[in-house]
């Protein structure tokens, strides 16, 4: 039996993706066929508007993909709106303290005060799937990542990290570098920060992700409780592609 990403990132399993930052189902479809374990759409910071995530949703479900869409912004609509669409689970910017983590977990899924429901979204197969059915199915696979990206964020991440219904915690390294006034993402207070966040997260049980720079600093991580890892991008994937082509293609005339 395949895990889901709900269960892997429960496990602490090493998990593997990218960020999609073209809005084109076109690309979700060939990357849904790599060995990655999960895509993020990101957006936040990528012309994505919802027509763009439902059809990127739609090639990645076509593929059996698992499809995190990092939302613009923590707003319970933009959350709303991925997961009807049918996004496995959000990655939210900003999540800053544990009031806001809160109204997180409770957009993201059914009951009081939460998520509202509709029957007819591809999330709920378009009516076919019934009401308790769904209700119950969304609550065991949807994933609720919160991003920390904020000099707040830190300084309440052992609340953030305790409330209920978080599954991972990830840091945005790049905004936690410039968040602390700093311009290296190696800095001592960026990386304590990041120690931080990953300290906090066992303690309370929760999953850590990132994104690194470079795949060799996954072992440096790792110990500390960080499984998901979202690297580079189809971006990242056509310059570096196309860089490779042109060095091998100087390298074949003895340029």
């Amino acid at each position: 039996m395949t895990e889901s990403l709900k269960q892997r990132l429960q496990a602490g399993m090493p998990t593997i993706g990218t960020f999609l930052k073209t809005p084109s189902p076109i690309v979700a479809e060939v990357l849904g066929l790599t060995g990655l374990d999960v895509l993020c759409l990101d957006a936040e910071h990528a012309p994505f508007d919802r027509g763009a995530i439902d059809l990127c949703v739609m090639a990645c479900r076509a593929a059996g993909k698992p499809v995190l869409v990092r939302t613009p912004s923590p707003a319970a609509e933009h959350v709303l709106s991925a997961l009807d669409i049918g996004a496995t689970g959000v990655v939210v910017p900003h999540v800053t303290s544990a009031d806001v983590a809160r109204d997180l977990v409770r957009a993201a899924h059914y009951g009081p005060g939460g998520r509202g429901y509709a029957g007819s979204s591809r999330a709920a197969r378009y009516t076919m799937r019934p009401m308790a059915e769904h209700i119950v199915g969304s609550a065991a696979e949807t994933v609720v990542i919160a991003m920390i990206e904020d000099v707040e964020a830190v300084e309440d991440i052992e609340a953030i990290a305790a409330v209920e219904g978080i599954d991972a915690l990830f840091v945005g390294r790049a905004d936690l570098t410039v968040a602390f006034g700093e311009r290296d993402p190696q800095s001592p207070v960026v990386v304590e920060a990041v120690e931080r966040v990953c300290r906090a997260a066992q303690a309370a049980g929760r999953t850590v992700g990132m994104f690194v720079p470079r795949v060799e600093e996954v072992a440096r991580w790792r110990p500390l409780g960080a499984s998901l890892f979202l690297l580079d991008s189809d971006h990242g994937f056509l310059l570096k592609g196309a860089a490779r082509l042109v060095a091998d293609f100087r390298a074949a005339q003895g340029a």
